[in-house]
């Protein structure tokens, strides 16, 4: 493991999850996140796609993770007062994972791009949740220098949030 942020480094704590920036260099990073959530594959995809039910609300532009969704055509959007933002796109759908393109978060103001993946893996009477997310390009100051360890702070409390809400119903 290179580098942890807080989130992640709290997750480890409590044994429920591994993360880590899994790689970085001058052309970008990517993070990585397991957890072990208590509930079939099935469960913890839907609820993955549920985005608006267990994302944190702090990490949207509206303040409200109500305004998120995932729709039929693969939109990753989140309405706004007066428009909207396309956060990422679906671009691989099964059961055993989903896949997204885009960047996220104050990524999308440089010039990066990013691949988000999520695998749901069965383990005993368990899912293995995979979350990986590869971004490369261009940001002022240096991508990965810059990026790396902030993203994996907030992917790992949106991994937390999403074991949480799918164990307890809520992602507090």
């Amino acid at each position: 493991m290179k580098k942890l942020g807080i989130a992640a480094a709290l997750l480890l704590a409590a044994g429920s999850a591994h993360a880590e920036v899994a790689d970085q260099g001058p052309a970008g990073f990517q993070v990585r996140h397991v957890a072990l959530i208590a509930a079939p594959p099935a469960k913890v995809r839907a609820a993955a796609l549920d985005i608006g039910k267990w994302w944190s609300s702090s990490h949207t532009y509206s303040g409200d993770a109500k305004n998120l969704s995932i729709d039929a055509a693969g939109c990753f959007c989140e309405k706004l007062p007066d428009g909207l933002v396309r956060h990422m796109t679906l671009v691989y759908s099964a059961p055993d994972g989903l896949r997204l393109a885009g960047a996220l978060g104050p990524l999308a103001t440089t010039g990066a791009s990013g691949h988000l993946g999520l695998s749901f893996g069965k383990a005993a009477d368990s899912t293995q949740l995979v979350l990986t997310y590869d971004v490369g390009g261009y940001a002022k100051g240096g991508l990965a220098q810059t990026w790396a360890a902030p993203v994996d702070g907030v992917l790992g409390q949106q991994v937390a949030r999403l074991k949480r809400y799918v164990e307890t119903g809520k992602p507090e």
